[in-house]
């Protein structure tokens, strides 16, 4: 199932031996021909832009090259609805300056990588409907007794990521904090042990992820404020890959997939999926 890996796969989704493009119930899909889905399941391999760094969601194993998490197993799926085996992809490191060239150059087939939907990327990318929903947060050392809220945030130091919704929430909200702004939240992770900033904020998701490492020294405040809906992202103007993603994103939240994706990543910080998950559009 999802769960279960093999080693080539994580790597990088090396092709073992295309297999027949079946679902997951033994039935094979008809592509409209041309269609980016066509082209995906001739190549024999869907190219996945996706997080290396982000523990539960995106994250290579720096010791065995293996690719774990929420949005790994999400691509995983499509790739097994594409070409008849979750180990036929190969996953590219994206980040914030790059996921809209990777899909307009077509270096991406997808971005599946924690991608919040916004009125402004929507005019360089098309996204599917919401396939995981998040509301910002911050994450303290858990020594730091005195914060509870984001208010409390007024004239610390809070590290946070460029070109993001949670950076713009940021600078509406604390106009007096100073913000430290990075491409990859990893790069918060060590200046906030260590005692060079104050606090790291932005989605809760990605919050969860970043405190699994060091869940000793490291405590979300468990105050939300705004919110987030990931989706994937695809090349503007290719509502025909765009409409089937969404006919998967509706099977994957209706017939258990989604929610067994969900334990086997986020679920084992204890979290609930009652917020986490989006109903199904029609």
């Amino acid at each position: 199932m999802i769960v279960r890996r093999t080693v080539l796969s994580a790597l990088g989704g090396l092709v073992l031996g295309a297999c027949g493009p079946a679902g997951r119930d033994g039935s094979v899909a008809r592509f409209p021909k041309d269609s980016t889905m066509a082209r995906i399941r001739e190549r024999g391999v869907l190219t996945a832009g996706i997080k290396f760094d982000l523990p539960l969601f995106g994250y290579k194993d720096p010791s065995t090259g293996w690719i774990t998490g929420f949005d790994a197993d999400i691509a995983r799926m499509v790739a097994q609805d594409l070409t008849g085996s979750e180990h036929n992809i190969r996953f590219i490191e994206t980040m914030p300056r790059n996921r809209e060239d990777f899909l307009d150059r077509g270096v991406a087939d997808i971005v599946v990588a924690t991608y919040s939907i916004s009125d402004e990327r929507r005019k360089l990318v098309d996204f599917t409907d919401p396939y995981y929903h998040s509301g910002q947060d911050v994450l303290v050392r858990s020594t730091d007794t005195d914060m509870h809220t984001v208010a409390d945030l007024l004239g610390k130091t809070v590290c946070t990521g460029a070109r993001s919704t949670p950076l713009e929430r940021l600078r509406a909200r604390l106009p007096q904090a100073r913000l430290v702004v990075v491409d990859n939240y990893s790069e918060c992770v060590s200046p906030l042990l260590e005692g060079r900033i104050d606090a790291i904020s932005t989605d809760d998701s990605i919050l969860l992820g970043l405190m699994s490492e060091h869940p000793d020294s490291l405590r979300l405040l468990g105050s939300p404020f705004g919110g987030e809906s990931y989706g994937i992202g695809v090349r503007r103007g290719d509502s025909v890959f765009r409409d089937y993603l969404n006919g998967l994103i509706r099977r994957f939240l209706t017939d258990g997939r989604w929610d067994e994706v969900f334990r086997n990543t986020i679920g084992v910080m204890g979290v609930s999926p009652r917020t986490a998950k989006p109903t199904p559009s029609r």
